[in-house]
């Protein structure tokens, strides 16, 4: 147990990624998660409103099942897996964070000044995450999909449009940054 409760280094995580790329590949599968968004929308029956959810469904079931995996991965691994929720962070960053009003800073991985249940409820916590699921639901659907789509999977094709995604992906990182979280902050 101690072995999987403990950070994998690169050389293992890499490969893994890689392995599991190929098999996408080999099976004519793109790897991504976004295009759920169409998918639920279609299963909802969103496509006897707009032509452009008009789709087959089943034909993407594989990626359900895929997002399926990642929350009960991450449900697993939130509870169970986590022993401890402290974060090693850069101590100028955790000053910077703490200078912006953060208070547990490094200690668990969810800020209670975005995340809990008195911020989320308050009307500044609900437009922040509200406004942020829209513009990120949005622009992965404007950008062709999404960070883990052409991250991996559009740069290992070597796409000039995931190239330039990923590029907008991480300009946008900085925008927020250093700009936005301050802001709001």
């Amino acid at each position: 147990m101690d072995f999987i409760l403990q950070p994998w280094a690169w050389y293992v995580g890499g490969p893994l990624i890689a392995i599991s790329l190929l098999l996408y590949f080999h099976f004519g599968k793109n790897f991504g998660a976004s295009t759920n968004f169409e998918t639920l929308c279609t299963i909802a029956g969103a496509d006897k409103v707009s032509d452009y959810f008009k789709k087959d469904w089943k034909d993407r079931d594989f990626a359900l099942m895929f997002v399926v995996g990642l929350i009960i991965g991450g449900f697993i691994s939130a509870n169970f897996l986590t022993p401890n929720q402290a974060i090693d962070l850069n101590p100028k960053t955790v000053q910077e964070l703490t200078d912006l009003g953060f208070s547990n800073v490094g200690s668990e991985y969810f800020p209670d000044e975005i995340f809990s249940e008195d911020v989320v409820f308050s009307l500044k916590g609900f437009l922040i995450l509200i406004i942020s699921g829209v513009l990120i639901g949005f622009g992965t659907r404007y950008a062709g999909g999404c960070t883990s789509g052409h991250a991996i999977t559009g740069l290992s094709n070597l796409e000039l449009p995931s190239l330039l995604a990923v590029v907008g992906f991480f300009i946008g990182g900085i925008i927020a940054t250093w700009f936005i979280i301050p802001i709001l902050f």
